[in-house]
C-alpha cells in the first residue's frame, strides 16, 4: 500500500455528533453526524426510506378484507361503511367529503337503529391519513377498547370500519346509532419516524356539527410510541370522568397519568 493510500485510509469520513448518545432515547433524527458539510450517506438513505414509508402510509389503500379477517379472529362483529369521498384523490382534496357518510352507509345505519337495540358505545376504525396504522394496530386496539368498555359495564355495538374517513365522521355514526360514547380509531398523519401512528378520538354524546373542542385525543398509539394497553387505560379514565361531568373535549382534562416531576431518584438523561 502506498503512503498516500495509507494516509487516505486513516481519514475519518464521518464526523460524529456530540448529541449522538441521545438517539437511544428517541427515533427522532438527532445526532446524525456529518460528512463534510452534508449528511452521511447512511443517514440520507434512511431519511429517504422513511419518507417513502410515510408517503405509502397515506396513499396505499386500506385492505378492508384483511382487516375484517382480523376482527373476525378477535370475535368482533363489524359493519363496513364508506364516506362521501369515493377515492383517495377525492379524500385528500376534499376533506369535507371524508367527514360525512355516503347515502348507502347512512341508510345502513338507519336500518340498524330501527332494530331497536341501543348500545352505550360504538368503536369506529377509519383509515384516515395512515392506512398502515389501521392495518397493523386497528383490530387489536378495537378489541382492547371493547374489553375495557365491557369491564366498565358499558355495552358496545358492531365495530364500524370506514373507508376514506376523517375524524368528524364519528359524530354522524354516533348520532344515527344514538350512542352516548363514540371511540374513533384513525390513522394519523405519518411522521418521518412514525408512519404507523394510530389516533384515538373520544366524544361524549356525539352529534353532527360538533367541533374538535368537543373531543379528547390520545395520539401516537403504536409499539414504539404509546402502548395500546396504556392508551386504553387513559381512555377508560376519560370515559369515567365524562360520564360524571356529562362532557368531553376541552372541559375534560386527562389527568390519568399526571404526576409531578421530582428528583426522587429518577434519572434525567440530559444530565447523564
Amino acid at each position: 500500500m502506498t503512503k498516500a493510500k495509507s494516509q487516505l485510509k486513516q481519514i475519518k469520513v464521518v464526523t460524529d455528533d456530540p448529541w449522538s448518545s441521545l438517539r437511544r432515547y428517541t427515533d427522532a433524527r438527532i445526532g446524525l453526524g456529518r460528512s463534510g458539510c452534508s449528511l452521511p450517506t447512511k443517514a440520507q438513505l434512511a431519511f429517504q426510506f422513511a419518507h417513502a414509508k410515510a408517503r405509502d402510509a397515506v396513499h396505499i389503500p386500506l385492505d378492508v378484507s384483511a382487516l375484517q379477517q382480523q376482527l373476525v379472529s378477535y370475535q368482533l362483529p363489524f359493519i363496513t361503511l364508506h364516506s362521501q369521498a369515493m377515492d383517495r384523490l377525492s379524500y385528500l382534496q376534499r376533506p369535507d367529503k371524508g367527514r360525512c357518510l355516503n347515502t348507502q352507509s347512512a341508510d345502513l345505519l338507519k336500518s340498524v337503529a330501527l332494530e331497536g337495540v341501543n348500545y352505550d358505545a360504538t368503536v369506529v376504525l377509519a383509515d384516515g391519513l395512515s392506512s398502515t396504522a389501521v392495518q397493523q394496530h386497528g383490530a387489536l386496539m378495537a378489541q382492547l377498547v371493547v374489553q375495557g368498555l365491557s369491564k366498565a359495564g358499558l355495552s358496545c355495538g358492531s365495530v364500524c370500519v370506514v373507508e376514506q374517513g376523517r375524524v368528524a365522521i364519528g359524530d354522524e355514526i354516533g348520532e344515527l346509532l344514538a350512542n352516548r360514547l363514540m371511540i374513533l380509531l384513525i390513522g394519523e398523519r405519518p411522521g418521518l419516524s412514525s408512519p404507523d401512528s394510530l389516533g384515538l378520538y373520544y366524544t361524549y354524546k356525539p352529534r353532527v356539527g360538533l367541533t374538535d373542542d368537543s373531543r379528547n385525543c390520545i395520539s401516537n398509539i403504536r409499539p414504539a410510541g404509546l402502548k395500546p394497553d396504556e392508551a386504553v387505560t387513559r381512555l377508560m379514565w376519560l370515559v369515567a370522568e365524562s360520564e360524571r361531568l356529562n362532557l368531553s373535549g376541552v372541559g375534560l382534562k386527562d389527568k390519568s397519568v399526571a404526576k409531578p416531576m421530582t428528583g426522587g431518584g429518577q434519572s434525567n438523561f440530559l444530565l447523564e
